[in-house]
């Protein structure tokens, strides 16, 4: 990747924009996390029904932590958006075995849209391995 890709700044919305989105999936992650290492009775309850151990809970919610704290990082935000993709790509496997409903099940898919979404918007080095086009020919 060139400098002089990597050097262009965001557009100021696009940039806000990115933020707003990565701080509330940021919210819900961390949340999430907290919630599981907290025990709650809800989770406890989910555990249960997924036929996951309780003893699991914590040490899932403190994985989702990590990852969320790398993502929040500007360092290792894209590491971050890449741990936070395998975590949630396994919630959705999780809720499909389980046999929930649909949206239920595309719940993390949606999230872990919304994190690259968010990252994309507001990191510049990530533009140039992801060139999003228009297609002008069809004027």
């Amino acid at each position: 990747m060139s400098s002089a890709a990597s050097a262009v700044p965001a557009p100021k919305g696009m940039l806000w924009c990115g933020r707003i989105l990565s701080l509330l999936v940021v919210l819900f992650l961390l949340f999430d996390g907290i919630t599981k290492v907290m025990k709650i009775a809800p989770v406890m309850q989910a555990f249960a029904r997924l036929g996951y151990p309780k003893d699991l809970a914590v040490v899932i919610g403190t994985i989702l932590l990590i990852c969320t704290v790398m993502y929040i990082i500007p360092q290792t935000s894209i590491l971050g958006a890449i741990l936070l993709t395998g975590y949630l790509g396994g919630a959705f496997e999780v809720n499909l075995r389980a046999g929930n409903p649909a949206f239920e099940s595309a719940f993390p898919l949606i999230f872990a849209a919304l994190t690259w979404l968010g990252l994309y918007l507001r990191e510049p080095r990530l533009r140039p391995l992801i060139p999003l086009r228009l297609n002008r020919s069809s004027r």
